[in-house]
């Protein structure tokens, strides 16, 4: 698989595309109550396109689903696409997350994010924090945006003695606050004060209420690839399953206020010798792997003007979710 960020430098957004050098199995999961999603209708198991060309993550809410025709573009100069007698048409997927109240609103990622991102998609070790789709990613709204803190992109992969391969990537902007799941530690969300500790939006009588307002509007989007060999029909299993790591590391997911989605992908290379694949401990897989993503995209962030990361609160007193 190959990844690219087009960062805006006006202001903190922009996206990230996943593409490969040749046509890949998809499929697609959406949990949260606000989606935004470009064309995931053909990812379904019963529609006829089965392979698809690339899948973009955007910031820009709604207006960054221009994003996809950027992608389309660069993909067509490349020759790439479904076949469709002389005319290839490239087969571009997406989501998009609300990043609007960091800067000028007015400044979002477009076709020429898109194309750029497509463009300069390569094998290397994949940017993390503010970068691409997680450059304006926040965690923590449920308080209102005064308490939030910065969110990122994080990436994280696996290798099996085998040759068995699973990446994931996640654009890290909940509403509410991101826990580690290993240990139950708030890293970041929705500040009680400086130096004060968190704020949590669920649990015993007397925990902050959740009350939606203009501030509290989110997105998880996540991406879970594997070389294994799977169907589409598969695929959409596996993200059914990469759901998990949101319910694992975000408190609380899947709002009506989020757009929670996740892709899966499968470039099909890798075949086990021995036995059947097990469907199971590959979608177990994928969600650990996103789950550590998530993680990272708290982690790599970086703080920006009132919106401090998790690095500049490692000092606040460790409390559990």
């Amino acid at each position: 698989m190959l990844v690219g960020h087009s960062t805006l430098r006006e202001r903190p957004t922009g996206c990230t595309v996943v593409t490969s050098k040749s046509p890949f199995v998809a499929g697609c999961d959406v949990r949260g109550g606000a989606p935004g999603t470009y064309d995931i209708e053909l990812l379904k198991s019963e529609h006829m396109v089965d392979r698809v060309d690339a899948i973009f993550l955007s910031g820009g809410s709604a207006f960054g689903l221009a994003v996809g025709a950027g992608v389309s573009k660069c993909l067509e100069e490349q020759g790439r696409g479904f076949k469709v007698g002389a005319l290839h048409v490239p087969i571009v997927c997406g989501a998009i997350l609300f990043d609007l109240f960091l800067g000028d609103w007015r400044l979002r990622p477009g076709i020429e994010a898109g194309y750029d991102a497509c463009r300069c998609a390569d094998a290397a070790p994949v940017a993390e924090g503010n970068v691409g789709a997680g450059a304006g990613a926040t965690i923590g709204k449920f308080a209102g945006l005064d308490r939030a803190m910065k969110g990122g992109l994080g990436s994280f992969s696996l290798l099996r003695a085998d040759g068995l391969k699973i990446g994931a990537l996640a654009a890290v902007n909940p509403v509410g606050n991101v826990i580690d799941p290993a240990t139950g530690e708030i890293l970041a969300g929705a500040r009680k004060g400086r130096g004060t500790g968190f704020l949590r939006s669920t649990g015993p009588a007397g925990m902050h209420p959740l009350v939606a307002s203009d501030a509290a509007v989110g997105t998880v989007l996540g991406v879970v690839a594997t070389n294994a060999a799977l169907t589409k029909t598969q695929c959409n299993k596996i993200a059914q399953m990469a759901q998990d790591a949101l319910a694992r590391c975000i408190v609380p997911s899947h709002l009506p206020w989020d757009g929670d989605t996740t892709f899966a992908l499968s470039t099909g290379s890798w075949h086990p010798e021995r036995a059947e694949l097990d469907l199971g401990l590959l979608g177990a897989l994928a969600a650990e792997a996103l789950a550590m993503a998530i993680v990272r995209g708290a982690r790599q962030a970086v703080a920006w003007e009132s919106f401090p990361s998790c690095r500049d609160v490692r000092r606040l007193p460790k409390e559990k979710r």
